[in-house]
């Protein structure tokens, strides 16, 4: 409020010397604790200032113009700095600086900010206590990522290496830091592991001169001949190791001898082989995975992040490239035996580093993926898509937005009409659409207005409603930071017209009023009449009768399965465990044939049934038996899986009392019966979120499994028919995924929904204390 005053004072002309120069000074003084829009605005109010001063004047006022000049161009490479410090921020630098991967350009600030905090590194590991060079401190994350950064800047020439060197030469030298020389260099073999090849030693001579000032106790000098003398002991070492074909894991040496002959096909096999040996599990060894009937090669434990962490570049480019060839190869084979549990949790772990992108995320979705969708091999694209739901966290939105662009083809695609894939499916694009950043969302589907299509599904209304949450979102977040004031909201009209033919529907009007201003204008434009609920309840009415009065089994499960017909059947089933406690087995064929893609809009129709039900029963003792025959739908016979009701019911556009009736029944479904809450304790308590550090996830999986098994294929109710019928589901292969993981992208979404009704919004308190610490595995 000072600085609005004093830069709309009348007072403040720029004749007026001396008052102009203290009034920015004072001004500058203050900004500092100006909140992001107030700065933004009070700089527009400098710049409209300094408009006043005539393009041709005396250079008596130089004063002035420096006066209102400093923050306006004072380099801002502290920001640089603490961007460039972050974790998955190169992009964003990029941004920053106007950096394009397409044009070769060197940028000096960059590499002096780069130097700046390895040097900052060093200090922080000279100031740990207890520091070990091998298993670091809390400055080991940091070199890791300045590791990652410093290769990406180098290879595309946006930094020079010689020059960083000298530069780190120059500012270490003198200082005494020696704690965190071994990073240092290990850093600096990081890029060198994979260009020495292609450069004379004497592009590295900078290299030897910092190894001279790191390490003065070795008194090595920087001479061709005596490197050469180093470079012949190290080989002979090296050589002797790989005479012993029993490398095992437990030391560096397997890491060693990847590092140092990754160039050299012929000394490579050797210790390579050994790594892919471990995770394949070649030998004749199987293991149950959960499910029925799913049998997988018998290696269990990962190779260690600390072994990873050791290898270089180029030797985990050489891992990764080789478990890729292997999938596409077991895929291509169409192999009935699931890939080894650690083999897929290595492959996950390579998959987060950043700097071998061109062959580990980047071939996931742009090669693995098709190859493996090309050959029909549902295990292994099921096995990705899990990969890709819980253990790949910080994956470039680009990437994340071309895999939901494949997800929503692959929905299509017939032989995804099975339960238990069309639900991963379904649940993947759901993590996807949830997790974009709100700075993300405009910027990737602006890539996609052209044929909004691609990126939308045509049959789920679940999943664009989850987009339209996501879009209302992120242009709030948007508007608030660049004070646009939704006027970029018209940028989406496309997609969301496109939503609209693909799955008409509505917003209630609580929902609708938290909606930024031009998503709520195009919803009041495209108004879609409500279905009558009352006459929902007259149609199962007619239904039901049909199904007690029809005689010919062909012709009920016929009828009641028929392709185009309502999709009533959950609500003929409610109403048979009501009346009667009992399904027959033409209702579980009925199920059967329905199909898992026709199934998603029986669920959609029984989620509006059950609000109408719960408004209109009467009395606790009717209630209770509501909720115990909706929980016997989920856990005892197995017809619907929790997340996916849970879903449709917080999707659905409710008013006044049906609302909260609704948001009751999903607390009460969670909260009343002990069975999802005790599943929720369980895998909280014997389950710690930090996956990568743990070395027996698969055991804990399968004993997890093994206590609350996944029945996706209708067995509660294939049980419990008279007579029970015998079933063997072929199951996909699960490594890391149950109900409670599957919920978390639910839950996100029924926090938002409690939170726009004040009502009920008390309720989640409730809610979030008694699942709410599921929220440690969220990412």
């Amino acid at each position: 409020m000072v600085c609005v005053a004093l830069i709309s004072s009348d007072s403040l002309e720029w004749e007026r010397t001396q008052l102009w120069a203290l009034t920015f000074k004072l001004i500058r003084k203050i900004i500092g604790g100006v909140d992001y829009k107030g700065v933004r605005d009070l700089l527009k109010a400098v710049l409209d200032k300094i408009q006043t001063i005539p393009t041709t004047v005396s250079s008596a006022i130089v004063q002035q113009l420096l006066a209102a000049r400093e923050d306006l161009f004072e380099p801002q490479t502290g920001l640089l700095r603490y961007v460039l410090e972050q974790p998955y921020s190169r992009e964003m630098v990029c941004n920053m600086l106007g950096l394009n991967k397409q044009h070769k350009q060197r940028c000096p600030v960059l590499e002096e900010q780069l130097v700046d905090l390895v040097v900052y590194a060093m200090e922080r590991s000279e100031t740990e206590e207890h520091f070990d060079a091998d298993v670091g401190g809390t400055s080991q994350l940091l070199w890791q990522h300045l590791s990652s950064q410093l290769i990406f800047f180098v290879l595309f020439q946006f930094a020079s290496f010689p020059h960083m060197v000298l530069s780190l030469h120059q500012k270490l030298a003198g200082r005494g830091l020696i704690k965190g020389r071994d990073h240092l260099m290990w850093v600096l073999l990081q890029f060198i592991s994979g260009s020495i090849q292609k450069n004379a030693l004497a592009d590295f001579l900078p290299v030897m001169k910092l190894f001279d000032l790191l390490y003065p106790e070795k008194e090595v000098h920087v001479c061709q001949e005596i490197i050469l003398v180093y470079y012949d002991h190290c080989s002979k070492f090296l050589q002797q190791s790989l005479r012993n074909k029993s490398l095992g894991m437990s030391d560096y040496k397997i890491a060693l001898l990847c590092n140092a002959y990754s160039t050299n096909s012929e000394c490579f096999t050797l210790p390579m082989g050994v790594l892919v040996e471990t995770i394949y599990g070649n030998g004749s060894m199987r293991i149950n995975l959960p499910g029925t009937n799913c049998m997988a090669s018998g290696s269990v434990t990962p190779l260690p992040m600390n072994l990873l962490d050791s290898l270089t570049v180029h030797a985990k480019m050489s891992l990764i490239h080789s478990i890729a060839t292997r999938v596409i190869k077991l895929a291509h084979a169409k192999s009935s035996i699931a890939l080894a549990p650690a083999l897929v949790e290595t492959y996950s772990r390579l998959l987060v580093y950043m700097e071998i992108e061109s062959l580990g995320i980047k071939g996931f979705i742009s090669q693995l993926l098709p190859n493996v969708f090309k050959s029909h091999a549902w295990g292994i694209l099921h096995t990705l898509l899990e990969m890709f739901s819980y253990r790949m966290h910080h994956i470039q939105p680009h990437y994340r937005v071309q895999l939901l662009s494949h997800l929503h083809s692959l929905a299509a695609v017939p032989q995804t009409n099975q339960n238990q894939l069309h639900l991963c499916v379904e649940s993947t694009a759901l993590r996807l659409i949830t997790a974009l950043g709100s700075s993300e969302v405009q910027p990737q589907f602006t890539r996609f207005l052209n044929d909004p299509k691609t990126v939308l599904s045509a049959e789920s209304e679940e999943l664009n409603r989850a987009l339209i949450l996501t879009l209302a979102r992120a242009t709030h977040v948007t508007d608030f930071f660049t004070g646009s004031d939704s006027i970029h909201g018209t940028w989406c009209k496309d997609i969301l017209q496109t939503i609209m033919n693909f799955t008409p529907h509505n917003w209630a009007s609580h929902t609708l009023s938290c909606f930024p201003a031009p998503l709520q204008a195009f919803f009041k434009q495209n108004n879609v009449p409500q279905e009558s609920r009352f006459n929902l309840k007259k149609n199962v009415e007619e239904e039901y009768r049909k199904w007690k009065s029809m005689a010919n089994e062909n012709d009920i499960i016929t009828h009641f399965s028929m392709q185009g017909s309502p999709p009533l059947f959950l609500c003929l089933l409610w109403k048979m465990l009501l009346e009667t406690d009992h399904i027959n087995q033409i209702g579980f064929r009925v199920l059967e044939r329905i199909g898992a893609r026709a199934l998603v809009a029986h669920v959609r129709t029984f989620a509006d049934f059950l609000v109408y039900e719960f408004s209109t029963s009467a009395g606790g003792q009717q209630l209770n038996k509501c909720i115990e025959i909706l929980n016997d739908m989920v856990w005892k016979y197995n017809i619907v899986t929790l997340d996916r009701l849970i879903l449709c019911l917080a999707m659905r556009s409710h008013e006044g009392n049906e609302a909260q009736v609704c948001y009751f029944i999903i607390q009460l479904l969670l909260l009343k019966p002990n069975d999802f809450r005790n599943r929720v304790n369980d895998f909280v308590k014997e389950n710690a979120p930090e996956h990568w550090l743990q070395s027996d996830w698969h055991n804990k999986h399968m004993s997890y499994h093994k206590k609350y098994p996944e029945k996706l294929y209708f067995e509660g109710l294939a049980d419990q028919v008279n007579p029970p019928m015998q079933l063997q589901p072929q199951y996909l292969p699960i490594y890391f995924g149950n109900v409670c993981l599957r919920f978390l992208p639910v839950f996100d979404i029924v926090i938002h929904r409690f939170l726009e009704l004040l009502p009920v919004s008390k309720s989640l308190e409730t809610l979030l204390d008694h699942l709410g610490g599921l929220y440690k595995f969220h990412w």
